[in-house]
């Protein structure tokens, strides 16, 4: 782990060559301030102050040549990010002037920053606790609003909240059993019955919080979802109707589609990667060939599959062999062109074990709404839209709540064989340290390291 008493500097925004309009270098430590002021001429009887903005121009301390006009932001300890004294220089925005004012920070004596270190300092200097930093990562990347929502409530402790209520209320039952061990002939003896009923709730409590566990994955990583079929039986149509777009081009021949075309939804608040497949058939063109190729590698590794055919011709042979090549996936049937059919629909006499079929008519966007509830019931998640979202622990966090459910059991089996006190407390202090493991109050340098290493750079 880096050293905490360097200032350390960063861009700390999206770097967007003759777009961005604003870009930031922050600066963390207690040589920040005398950094900028060696930087920054602020013109006037402007007042260096914490939590004022100032108006001014940096410039190369030897030349005094002017590098950029700009605003200076100061935040004196403890009132800033990372509880020590943090300066922003707020730049014009394109490469050349933060990467001009970055380097003159350097050349100042500051250090690049490492990803995720202004972070991981407030959290070393007690701003944030583990949770709370983890939940600043996840509203960075966060791809729907509902993902935005679930990390800004964890950054805002309801996360730590009932994880630390686990841990204080391990803690007291810790110290029953102890005094017990220590100052038995003055105490009365344990209420084993009321002891067991702490435990479990407790293991109630963690058996909820665990729950979240697969719908804070859906939020944070998505769900990849590929339409694959024949060609010509409406596949860019489908999403092109779906995302409300042109991003397919659609025709009447078969196998316009060459290549995969990605797009983006969010569904019931889960972000949903479609994958617009070219139609799988055997073929003599090469670039088609290709194209079915990559189809068939997007299928393999989707969550989901939207198998489209024909409602018009029903399932046919061809439908079969592609799906005999997809059934290791989850699949939705969507029954395409149902617009063009005149008589009441034929049985598809699809395999008994598609269980989930959907009619559409892509032209008209019709059974798009019954598709996406088709997609959140094969997710599992079809309670998300309505669902508390103030709770989604992630993969380490359920990791960890696991250790500490499996120990509270091993207690409550210890208790149940009546074994000595001295047993029941290695299996609260094991579950005591897993919980301090997900608030980060026991936690090793090298999972912090891991942490943080999957932050951007500035953050």
């Amino acid at each position: 782990m880096a050293g905490i008493g360097e200032t350390i500097a960063a861009i700390a925004t999206a770097i967007i060559p003759k777009q961005g309009s604003v870009g930031i270098v922050r600066l963390s430590g207690e040589n920040a301030v005398t950094i900028a002021h060696a930087l920054f001429r602020a013109p006037g009887n402007q007042t260096w102050e914490s939590h004022r903005i100032l108006y001014g121009y940096v410039r190369v301390p030897q030349s005094r040549q002017v590098i950029d006009e700009a605003l200076l932001l100061v935040m004196l300890a403890p009132r800033s990010y990372t509880r020590e004294d943090v300066v922003e220089f707020h730049c014009h925005g394109g490469i050349m002037a933060v990467q001009q004012v970055l380097q003159l920070c350097l050349e100042q004596g500051a250090r690049l920053a490492q990803p995720g270190e202004f972070t991981l300092r407030a959290f070393l200097n007690g701003r944030l606790d583990l949770t709370q930093a983890e939940s600043i990562a996840d509203l960075v990347g966060a791809q729907s609003p509902q993902a935005a929502q679930t990390a800004l409530a964890g950054l805002q402790g309801k996360l730590a909240q009932p994880i630390r209520q686990l841990r204080i209320t391990c803690l007291d039952l810790l110290a029953e059993v102890e005094a017990r061990i220590d100052f038995e002939e003055d105490l009365p003896p344990l209420n084993e019955t009321e002891i067991q009923a702490q435990l479990e709730n407790l293991l109630a409590e963690a058996t909820q919080i665990l729950a979240t566990a697969d719908r804070g994955e859906l939020l944070r990583s998505g769900l990849k979802v590929a339409i694959v079929g024949r060609p010509n039986v409406g596949k860019s149509s489908l999403l092109n109707a779906w995302s409300r777009s042109d991003r397919a081009i659609v025709t009447d021949l078969p196998g316009t589609t060459r290549d995969v075309v990605e797009s983006q939804l969010v569904v019931g608040g889960i972000p949903v990667q479609v994958l617009d497949t070219a139609g799988i058939r055997e073929t003599d063109d090469r670039v088609e060939k290709i194209g079915v190729e990559r189809s068939r590698s997007a299928a393999r590794s989707a969550d989901l599959i939207l198998l489209a055919i024909d409602a018009q011709v029903g399932w046919t042979d061809a439908d079969q062999e592609i799906y005999q090549q997809v059934q290791h996936r989850p699949i939705i049937l969507l029954a395409n062109k149902i617009d063009l059919v005149r008589t009441p629909i034929a049985p598809l006499n699809c395999p008994s074990e598609i269980t989930r079929i959907v009619k559409t008519a892509a032209p008209l966007s019709q059974g798009i709404e019954d598709l996406e509830h088709a997609i959140l019931e094969a997710a599992h998640a079809g309670e998300l839209q309505a669902a508390n979202l103030d709770l989604a622990i992630n993969q380490r966090q359920a990791a960890a709540l696991t250790r500490a459910k499996a120990s509270l059991q091993q207690v409550q089996e210890t208790i149940a064989h009546q074994l000595p006190l001295d047993f029941w407390t290695i299996d609260l202090r094991s579950a005591i340290q897993a919980l301090g493991e997900i608030l980060g109050e026991d936690v090793t340098e090298s999972v912090l390291d891991r942490i943080f290493s999957r932050f951007c750079i500035g953050k």
